[in-house]
């Protein structure tokens, strides 16, 4: 599930005419690069919502050929993390899916992020597995809002300001569809379904050894688009 459903008003002026999902980035649209590291992960079919400029979106999904590309039209309304899933769930069907947000990028590091996300799954003792960047190895952590993990793995959220959360959510799960099975149709945000998986030891999170850019303004753009040409440089 990917999902490019948002208005991405932090974005302006470059979402006037596009949505945030179709905004460029060395080149090539922000959800290419999302759907581009899926499908190198192994992915075969993807559920992409929409709603702004949601005609634009169709348009340049049908364009990708290695990759089945199922549409969750959400232009009546948006539905928010938690919903948008929800609603798309008569296309995911029942076993474990990513869901992955498209302005989230990254630079790899010794392990592929999705390698090491697929190899920490372990669904007898986990519902929700979110992939981590620990603090200071990307651009975008900015303000207290993110995770301590213990041993196991186990994640606790937290938006303290203090102690300061080791760990930032990279925007890219395991999750099994049925944890939503009891939410009700329309818009919700995932995070208290976190917050219930955590309090029984469900939420786990595993941290990716990769460079890590949020991509949520012009000026975040501009660096991660410096940041991959740097790196496409140097490779």
């Amino acid at each position: 599930m990917v999902l490019a459903a948002g208005l991405g008003t932090r974005m302006r002026p470059l979402t006037d005419t596009r949505p945030k999902a179709l905004v460029p980035v060395a080149g090539r649209a922000l959800i290419d690069h999302v759907l581009d590291r899926l499908r190198d992960a192994g992915v075969t079919r993807a559920v992409v919502n929409v709603h702004h400029f949601a005609d634009q979106m169709e348009a340049h999904l049908a364009t990708r050929r290695d990759l089945e590309i199922v549409v969750s039209d959400e232009r009546a309304a948006l539905l928010d993390s938690g919903g948008g899933i929800r609603h798309a769930a008569d296309k995911l069907g029942r076993d474990p899916i990513f869901v992955a947000n498209i302005d989230s990028l990254w630079i790899e590091g010794a392990a592929p992020a999705l390698e090491t996300l697929k190899g920490a799954w372990d669904p007898a003792e986990m519902d929700i597995l979110l992939l981590l960047v620990r603090r200071g190895h990307g651009i975008g952590f900015e303000g207290p809002q993110g995770f301590f993990r213990d041993a196991a793995g186990r994640l606790t959220h937290s938006t303290a300001p203090q102690p300061p959360t080791p760990f930032a959510n990279v925007g890219v799960t395991i999750l099994k569809p049925q944890v939503l099975d009891d939410q009700p149709d329309g818009a919700f945000s995932i995070v208290p379904v976190w917050h219930r998986l955590q309090a029984q030891g469900r939420l786990h999170g595993v941290a990716m050894d990769g460079y890590w850019m949020h991509v949520g303004d012009p000026a975040a753009r501009d660096a991660a688009e410096a940041r991959l040409r740097e790196a496409a440089g140097a490779s």
